[in-house]
Formats: C-alpha cells, structure tokens, sequence
C-alpha cells in the first residue's frame, strides 16, 4: 500500500526519505513517464529553494542523497537524466560550500553524470533546451565544479566537460549560451592549483587550423577564454612551448607536431599568451637544422609581418636575430625572408629602413631565384603605395635590369614599366610621386643598347604597353608619346629612334616576304624567302628554334591566301592600332601559334607604325614650329 505524500518514505538503507507535497515515492516499480510526471515537481521543490532555508536542507537531505542513486545516475532514459541533473544542479547551489556527498567516487560519478546531460545544449530547437540552458546556467553562476578541487583525479572531470562544451558550441547558440561556458570554463582555471597538459589540449586543439575550419564558434570560444585567463593560463603555455621546442619531448601532447599554427594563432588572440615563449623561439632560429630554422622563419614572418604586430619594436632582439636569417646558408631560409619583406613593407613602412641593407645583400645573391624575389617583393610594395619603397630600394631593382639571367633582368624590367604606368602616365599619387620614378622611361630604353634579343623585344613590348600604351585612343597616345620623347635624355632618344629603324626594316622584311609569294615558284624564289625567313628569324628569341618555327609559319601562309592579305593589311602603313589588334586577334591568332614571340612581334609592327609616325608629326606640329628635329 501506498504512504500519503506527505509522509517520509523508508530508503533502502533505511534512512527517511522527505518527499515534496503531492510528489509519491519515485522507484524502479513505477513508469518512466511516472517517474518524469513525480521528477519534475521535485525539480520544481529544489529550484524554489535557496539557502537560508536550512529546516527544508534538512529535511530533504536524504532525498538528495536518493537522487544520486544508480537508478537515477543510470537511467536509459534521457528526460529522467535531465530532471536529476537539474535536482543535482540545484542540491550543489542550496548546499553550498558544503556538498551532501562526501564519497569522492561518488562526487566523481555525479559531476561525470552531469557533464553527460549538458551534451543536449548543441540542440536550440529541442523541446527541452531551456532546461539543459538551466543546467548550465546554474552551474556556471554557483561555480558548482569547483568542489570537484578536492578529488585527486578532478582532471578527468574537468577534461571532460571542457570537450562537451567546446563540441556542443555552435552558431545557434546566443550569447548568454557562451558567457555561461565561459564562467564555467573560467572559474575552473582561475581558482584551481593549475591546468594540466591534457585539459589545455582540451582548449588548444580548437585553434588548429582544421579543427578551426569545422567548428568557428568552438574556436571563437577557445579564444575568449584564453584571453579571460591569459595570466593564469600563459605560465602552462610556456612549459608545452618549453618542452617541446627546447627540451624535444614531442610525446608530451598530442598536439606538438602544431606548435607553430598554435603559435600564430595564439600570438593573434593575445601576445602576451605568448611572452616566455618568444625567447625559445630565438633559440630556435639558431638551430642546426636547416628545415627547423626554416619553420620558425615562416612563422616569425607572419607574426612580425601581420598588420597589428608591434613584435619588431616590442622584442628587438628576436627581430635581430630574425634579420639575421636573411645571410642564412640555407637558400629556402633565405628565399622566405625575402619573401616576407613584402608584406613587413606594407603593412610596417617603419621597419623599412632595417630591412633595406638585408635586401641590398640579396639583389646579389648568388641563387637567381633569390634576386628574382627581391625583385618582387619590392615592386609588389611600390605597386601598393609608392612611399612604401625608398629611392635605395628602387636602386636595386634598376640594378638588376643588366642581370645575367634573363628571368631576373625580365621581371625589375616589367615591374618598373608597370611603376612608370602608374605613377607617371596615371599620375596615382600625385606630382612627387611621378618626379621619383620618372627616370624609369630612360633606363628600359638605355637596354635597348644591350646585345640580347630578348632584352630588345621586351623593350618594345614595354614601350607599347606601358611608355605608350597601344590601346589609348589615337590623340591620348600621340600626347603620351609627344611628353615622353620631349622628356627622355639623348641616349635614350636615339635608342628609341632605332627601336622604330629596326621594326621598320623588319616589316620591310615581312613586305618583301609577301612579295616572294606572289611570284612563281623557282630555285630563286625559294632561295630568297629562305633568306627573308633566316632574317626575320634573328629578330625573334632563341633564332635556332625560331627558324623552325618561320617555316611552318612560311608553309601556312603560302597556302593561306586570307592569312597573307591579313599580314598585308597588318604591315601596311595605313593600318591603325586598332585596326591591327583586330587584325591580330581574331583573324589570325590561331595561325600564330606556332611560336608565341613571332606572334607579340607582329604585334608590335603597328604600334608605330608609319601613319602613327605622320600622326605624331602633325600633333606635334600644334606644339613646335620645327617637329622634324624629333625625327
């Protein structure tokens, strides 16, 4: 038979068990959806309780006890965990500081019982969210996990619930969601002895990238709870740090073979995270192995070259020593400083001046891949912000304009043409701006002078692209050309007027050629087009593989007959711009293909071409009373 409800009830271990008014016994013998119906007006009872009330403590000691039973810590069913983790919740707030429970196991059994339930916060749309909210909303403000301090093996706990919080965070969750996960996380760190390896991998493993990428919010909350406990914290980051980079004890977490990503990632969210471990970095730049110094030389480089980074003024001995690895032995060591410099001379212009005698060395560097980069790395900044690059830094770019090797004599001759565009032509940033590198015209014409017919060919591409762009409408180009022929110096006047020589006799050549096909075959005729064919080639790149390539070329275009009244129409001296990269283009592009240089060099037959040089005169004429003398 029934007791009344408001009568005690015999537990099994004979104790009296004090149920609430209207709440009967909850027992194996009755129904899951009795036993939930009978949990929640106890849920109800303890929640309405605080901690003044110390008859109803008592009276409802045993009950409590009851509730951390296995029948309830074990129970397959999960609305009646969520009614006893709330009842246990809301036990730990009324009882405080002291627990009901003195068996460390038992308290071991219960905060593992609970972490289990607050797996059910990754759901918002379930019906009872707003009771696992509660949950976790009353164990963060009572701070209820810190009795689990006493326990000698609390670090389970702990590691535990710091994996259940970091995998149920998402972006569902509002606001109040991540303060109460972080109070949580916060006091545990905040107020216990110190965090163990394993429960700061339970944090760190959520800054690696690929963790990162899957989950924002859980990383997003790694990130705010490191900056909360940033003083507690960074002494435990140090000795990871410490025994991996120095000590070489990788066996330590599973995450030492990510310490540079954590590195970076940490520096970002708070660089004082990170104030002991700087010096080991040093250390590490001076390592033995090449592939290790190269490593830290990629992350240093992000951290001194991120936008925000103030490392460089901050820690001028590391970034001496970082400076240093731009003599390195070891070629990729050197090619990665190099390739940093870029993004330290746009983002830190006040660091420029430290860098500037490294780079000098490294324009002379013996691996061409290396001058090549310094190339680049300046003209990248000068493209960004012209202030960026002082007159030094140009200087060495101008410098490798002669190079031996023509990959790196191409790339300063093309980021300085692009400079010029820009700053000259287009005027970006005003009249200072284009004063600084308006010597640049005289330098790519000067190259014309060298033997390489590579470097010529580029010098007219440049000069069509850039000096004089071939795409301006006819008055903006005769305009352009009329302001730089006024302003180049001599040398670099009579290298341009040889410029048009040479593409003048050149289209002679192609003229003639054309000629040759309109006549019969015979002995003499070949010969002579092999003769123009040999010729043409000298003006092309690599002239040993060229010629191939014209005879092909020679072979289509006599049985093209549509292709020769094209190159007709393209060397004529009435053939505009326009009208040749239309020619150029659409109609016959395919049939160039066989060399890329014989089809750019067609190109440049019409870029100034004869009518362009009448059409100059007659602008000219509007400017002086003797053009001629230009010609």
């Amino acid at each position: 038979m029934d007791f009344p409800a408001t009568q005690p009830k015999p537990a099994a271990d004979g104790k009296i068990i004090y149920y609430p008014p209207g709440v009967k016994e909850i027992t194996d013998k009755i129904t899951n959806d009795e036993v939930v119906k009978r949990l929640k007006m106890v849920v109800k009872t303890f929640m309405d309780m605080d901690q003044d009330s110390e008859d109803e403590k008592q009276q409802y000691l045993p009950l409590a006890l009851h509730l951390a039973s296995e029948f309830f810590l074990r129970n397959p069913n999960k609305d009646v965990r969520l009614l006893v983790a709330c009842c246990l919740a809301d036990i730990f707030r009324i009882y405080a500081p002291e627990a009901p429970y003195t068996s460390h196991d038992k308290l071991k059994d219960i905060f593992l019982f609970i972490t289990r339930q607050l797996k059910g916060l990754e759901d918002t749309k379930s019906p009872q969210f707003n009771r696992y909210f509660y949950l976790l909303e009353n164990l963060a403000w009572v701070k209820s996990y810190n009795i689990c301090f006493e326990l000698e093996d609390c670090n389970d706990i702990f590691i535990q619930l710091f994996r259940t919080l970091f995998s149920v965070i998402n972006n569902s969750h509002n606001q109040k969601v991540q303060m109460h996960m972080l109070d949580l996380m916060s006091s545990i760190i905040m107020e216990g002895d110190g965090v163990t390896q394993e429960l700061l991998d339970s944090i760190l493993i959520n800054l690696i990238p690929a963790h990162k990428n899957l989950n924002k919010q859980a990383f997003d909350l790694a990130k705010v709870l490191l900056k909360r406990t940033v003083q507690t914290i960074e002494p435990c980051i140090a000795n990871f740090f410490n025994q991996v980079l120095v000590l070489g004890k990788s066996s330590v977490s599973d995450l030492s073979e990510h310490v540079f990503d954590l590195i970076q990632e940490l520096f970002a969210i708070d660089p004082h995270l990170l104030l002991s471990v700087m010096p080991q970095l040093e250390f590490k730049l001076k390592s033995n192995d090449g592939e290790e110094r190269l490593a830290v030389v990629r992350l240093l480089a992000k951290l001194f070259g991120s936008k925000d980074s103030d490392l460089a003024t901050q820690n001028r001995p590391l970034w001496q020593c970082f400076l240093g690895r731009f003599n390195d032995i070891h070629v990729p060591v050197r090619l990665e400083s190099v390739k940093f410099a870029s993004h330290c001379l746009m983002n830190h212009p006040d660091l420029a001046k430290d860098l500037t005698e490294y780079l000098k060395v490294r324009s002379h560097d013996p691996e061409e891949a290396i001058r090549h980069d310094v190339i680049v790395t300046i003209i990248t900044a000068g493209k960004r912000d012209l202030s960026l690059v002082n007159d030094q830094l140009l200087g060495f770019v101008r410098e490798r304009t002669l190079d031996k090797r023509w990959r790196v004599r191409k790339e300063a001759m093309m980021g300085l043409a692009q400079l010029y565009k820009k700053y000259c032509l287009h005027a970006e940033a005003g009249k200072d701006a284009a004063e600084k590198v308006s010597w640049i015209k005289d330098k790519l014409l000067h190259i014309y002078y060298q033997n390489s017919i590579d470097d010529k060919l580029l010098v007219e591409k440049i000069f069509a692209q850039y000096l004089v762009p071939h795409n301006l409408e006819t008055e903006e180009r005769m305009k352009c050309l009329y302001y730089l022929y006024a302003s180049l110096d001599p040398n670099a006047v009579k290298a341009l007027n040889e410029m048009w020589k040479c593409q003048n006799m050149l289209r002679s050549h192609v003229r003639e050629l054309l000629d040759l096909h309109k006549q019969p075959t015979s002995e003499a005729n070949s010969a002579a087009m092999f003769g123009k064919l040999m010729t043409i080639a000298k003006n092309l790149p690599d002239p040993g593989k060229a010629q191939d390539f014209v005879k092909k070329f020679n072979q289509v275009l006599g049985d093209d007959e549509k292709l020769r009244s094209q190159l007709e129409l393209l060397i004529s001296p009435t053939c505009s711009c326009k009208q040749a990269d239309v020619c150029v283009v659409r109609k016959w592009k395919g049939k160039l293909l066989y060399h890329k240089s014989f089809f750019v060099f067609f190109m440049l037959f019409n870029l100034s071409d004869e009518n362009t040089h009448l059409n100059i005169k007659l602008y000219f004429s509007r400017f002086c009373q003797s053009p001629q003398i230009f010609f």
